[in-house]
C-alpha cells in the first residue's frame, strides 16, 4: 500500500513543560489521504470574509486537517476469565474489571493485591480465546445452557467433584483441544450467550475521544504444539459484531480458514475486522515458512490473502521478544532480547537451528523480499506492534509493576520458579522468571476513536515497544535535507513530502536515495534513550537477501564511525541491588536525518527504525529488591526497553 500524504501543519507531542514537534516532505508528486479541506468564500460569512484575492484560504492553518497528529497506547492482546486458560486456573478478573484497569482505576488482583497504571491506555482490545469460551464463568454461575449441554453437565459436576474431578476435567479440556481436535459441546448456545454479552460490555467502555474498547478474540490452532496463534480484531460494534461468533480451532485449523472466516464476516456485515498473528518464535519454523499449510509452496493467491488479513504481526509480548535472533543477526549486538527459543509452545519438541529463519520478524521481512520476487506478491509485508498476552485481566508492562502471566505467577518472593510451558524434557521448560513485562501497541491516531485506531492498523501507522511509552516518529522521502529536522511544522512537512512508517517509496528519481526523518522522545516517566537505528533489509539481483544496521543518532556524544555504527556503549546507572538508576546518561530526545549510502534502485528494499533506552532493572531485579531475595540467574540483571517501528518498503520499478 502507498501512502503518500500531501497536510497543513505540525503535530506536537510534550512531555512536562518541554514541547516536541513530531512530524514532515514538500514534493508534489505525492497524494494525501488527509487532504485540507479549504473554505469558499461563499460559505464564509460577510464579517469573516478574508482579504480580496485570498478567497479560498484560511487564516487558520488548522481548519480542516485531519492526519495523525497523536500517539495512542492500547493493548491488542488481552485475557480475562472468560478464556479456559485463565479463569479455569485462578484469574477470577473478569471484562469488566480489565477495561476499568486499563481506563486507569485501581483495581484488586487475583491473588488480593491493589494494582493500577501509571496512566490509562487509550484503548483495549479483549481477545479472549474463542475454544471454550467462558466456561470458567458457566461453572461458576451454575449457568443453564452450559447444564443443558450434556458435556457441559459432565464438566460442571467434575469441577464440583473436588480436586481430582476438577484435574480429571481439565485433562479432559486438553484432550478436546490439542488431541480429539472437535468441539465437545453439542451446540453453539453456551458460547451465544457468553459472546452477545461480551461484545454489548466492549459498547458500553467504549468513549470515543476519552478510550476505546474493542471486540476480539483469538484463534489457538496449534498444530503438533507449534504456534499458529492469532488474534483477531473487529472495528464494529455490537450491532455487527453480535451477528458473528468467534472463530476457533474447532471451526478450522488452518490460517487460510480463518481468513474465510474474516472475509465471510465483512461480507456479511459490512464491517471491518482483521487478524494478528504472534509468537512465531513459538512455533517451531511454522508462522513465517515459505510453504503452506499443505506443504505446497506458497502462491500468489495465499501471498495476497495473508496481506490482505494479516498487515501487522505481534513482534514482542510476554512469550518473548522475535524481532530478531542471534544467530540470524550475528553482527547485531542488541538482537539477543527477551529471547524464547528452546521449543514449541507446548514444550513438546526442541527447536533446531534452521527454523530460526522462519520465526522472527527481520528474518521474515527478508523471506517477503524473495517471496515478493518469486510469486508476485509479498505475504510478509506486515508492521509492528507490541501486546501483553497477558491471562490475568491486567495489562501491566512497566518492569517495576509487572503482575506476570497468570494468577500464580503474580508478584509473590516465590514466583521466579513457577512453570509457564511445563515440559517432560527440563531443558525446554521455561520458568515465570523468563516472562517479559511486554509489550504494548502505538498508533498514530487523529482522534481516540475506534474508526481512526483501527484505519491505523490497516494502513501500518503503528509501531511497537517492550512496555515503554516512548514515541516515534518516521517518516521516508527522496528530498528531505537535515534542516528539515528542525522545521516547526515537521508533521506537515513529512506528510507532504514522504511516507509514514508502513508507507512504501517507489518510483526513485534517477540519482535519488531514499532519506529519512526520525524523531524519538522518551517516555515522559521512563529512561533517556541510549540511541535510533535504522535496520535495512534488501534482495539483490541473484536473489539473496541481506541486511544491516545503521546507528543514526546517538546520546552522550559517542560518535558513529565509517561503518555506520557507534560501538562505544551507553554504560548504565542502574543500581542493581536497589533497582534503581537515573536519568544522568542518554537523552531525553533523538533525533536524526539519514540517507541510505548503499541504495540500489533496482534492489527491493524495507526499512524499520529501532529506538534503544538506557539500561534499566529488570523485574525479576525489583522483585529481589522488593521481596529481599536473590535475583535468579536465568535472567540478566538490566536490559534495554525498545521500540520497533512498522517498516517502509521500497518496490524497484
Amino acid at each position: 500500500m502507498i501512502i503518500n500524504v500531501g497536510c497543513k501543519k505540525g503535530l506536537f507531542l510534550a512531555v512536562g513543560s518541554a514541547a516536541m514537534v513530531l512530524g514532515l516532505g514538500s514534493h508534489s508528486a505525492w497524494s494525501s489521504p488527509y487532504e485540507v479541506e479549504s473554505v469558499d468564500a461563499e460559505d464564509v460569512s460577510a464579517e469573516g470574509k478574508v482579504a480580496a484575492g485570498n478567497a479560498d484560504r484560511n487564516y487558520s492553518p488548522y481548519v480542516g486537517r485531519d492526519y495523525p497528529d497523536q500517539v495512542l497506547f492500547g493493548d491488542t492482546h488481552f485475557h480475562t476469565n472468560l478464556s479456559f486458560d485463565a479463569g479455569l486456573v485462578g484469574t477470577s478478573l473478569d471484562v469488566d474489571a480489565g477495561y476499568r484497569f486499563a481506563r486507569g482505576e485501581k483495581v484488586i488482583s487475583n491473588s488480593g493485591q491493589p494494582a493500577q497504571l501509571i496512566r490509562p491506555l487509550d484503548f483495549l482490545v479483549i481477545t479472549d480465546h474463542a475454544e471454550f469460551i467462558g466456561l470458567a464463568p458457566m461453572i461458576q454461575q451454575s449457568d443453564p445452557a452450559l447444564l443443558a449441554d450434556p458435556w457441559g453437565k459432565w464438566v460442571y459436576e467434575r469441577f464440583n467433584a473436588g480436586p481430582e474431578g476438577r484435574m480429571e476435567a481439565f485433562g479432559n479440556i486438553i484432550e478436546w483441544g490439542t488431541v480429539k481436535l472437535q468441539n465437545p459441546f453439542s451446540s453453539d448456545e453456551a458460547a451465544r450467550g457468553i459472546w452477545a454479552d461480551f461484545v454489548k460490555k466492549a459498547d458500553s467502555y467504549n468513549e470515543p475521544g476519552r478510550f476505546s474498547a474493542f471486540a476480539g478474540f483469538e484463534w489457538s490452532s496449534s498444530p503438533a504444539g507449534n504456534n499458529l496463534h492469532r488474534c483477531v480484531i473487529y472495528a464494529d460494534g455490537a450491532e455487527k459484531t453480535g451477528q458473528t461468533l468467534p472463530f476457533g480451532l474447532f471451526d478450522g485449523g488452518d490460517p487460510e480458514d480463518l481468513w474465510n472466516y474474516l472475509a465471510g464476516y465483512e461480507e456479511v456485515t459490512g464491517g471491518q475486522v482483521l487478524a494478528i498473528p504472534h509468537n512465531g518464535n513459538l512455533s517451531n519454523g511454522l508462522m513465517f515458512s515459505d510453504s503452506m499449510s499443505s506443504g505446497e509452496r506458497i502462491t500468489r493467491a495465499y501471498a495476497e490473502k495473508r496481506s490482505r488479513w494479516e498487515p501487522l504481526h505481534e513482534v514482542v509480548q510476554i512469550k518473548g521478544d522475535e524481532e530478531a535472533h542471534p544467530l540470524l543477526s550475528p553482527e547485531d549486538e542488541f538482537a539477543n532480547f527477551e529471547t524464547w527459543d528452546v521449543s514449541n509452545i507446548s514444550g513438546s519438541a526442541p527447536k533446531t537451528d534452521d527454523m530460526l529463519q522462519y520465526e522472527y520478524a527481520r528474518s521474515a521481512l527478508k523471506l517477503g523480499l524473495q517471496l515478493g520476487r518469486d510469486v508476485g506478491a509479498n505475504p510478509y509485508k506486515f508492521g509492528m506492534i507490541g501486546a501483553s498476552d497477558t491471562h490475568t485481566a491486567l495489562s501491566t508492562t512497566r518492569e517495576e509493576n509487572f503482575f506476570g502471566k497468570y494468577q500464580s505467577t503474580e508478584p509473590s518472593a516465590d514466583r521466579f520458579n513457577g512453570e509457564v510451558i511445563p515440559a517432560s524434557d527440563p531443558a525446554l521448560i521455561i520458568r515465570t522468571s523468563q516472562e517479559s513485562a511486554a509489550g504494548l501497541s502505538a498508533v498514530w491516531a487523529r482522534e481516540n476513536t475506534r474508526e481512526a485506531i483501527f484505519s491505523a492498523l490497516q494502513r501500518k501507522e503503528v509501531y511497537a515497544t517492550t512496555g515503554t511509552r516512548l514515541k516515534v516518529r518516521l517518516f521516508a522521502g527522496w528530498g528531505f535535507e537535515a534542516d528539515d529536522l528542525s522545521r516547526h511544522d515537521f508533521t506537515e512537512y513529512g506528510y507532504n513530502g514522504g511516507v509514514p512508517m508502513g508507507g512504501e517509496l517507489s518510483a526513485a528519481p534517477e540519482g535519488a536515495a531514499p532519506r529519512f526523518l526520525i524523531r524519538a522522545l522518551r517516555d515522559p516517566d521512563g529512561a533517556n534513550l541510549d540511541r535510533v537505528q535504522v535496520i535495512k533489509g534488501w534482495i539483490d539481483s541473484k536473489g539473496e537477501t541481506h541486511e544491516r544496521v545503521y546507528d543514526v543518532a546517538v546520546s552522550d556524544g559517542r560518535k558513529i564511525g565509517d561503518d555506520g555504527r557507534a560501538r562505544k556503549s551507553v554504560g548504565s546507572s542502574v543500581d542493581i541491588e536497589k533497582a534503581t538508576y537515573t536519568n544522568s546518561i542518554g537523552a531525553p530526545m533523538l533525533g536524526a536525518h539519514w540517507e541510505d549510502p548503499d541504495f540500489d534502485p533496482q534492489q527491493d528494499a524495507f526499512y524499520y527504525v529501532r529506538v534503544l533506552e538506557i539500561p534499566t532493572p529488570r523485574w525479576t531485579t525489583h522483585d529481589a529488591a522488593f521481596y529481599d531475595i536473590e535475583r535468579p540467574d536465568n535472567v540478566p540483571a538490566t536490559l534495554q526497553d525498545r521500540a520497533y517501528t512498522s517498516p517502509v518498503w521500497y518496490t524497484a520499478r
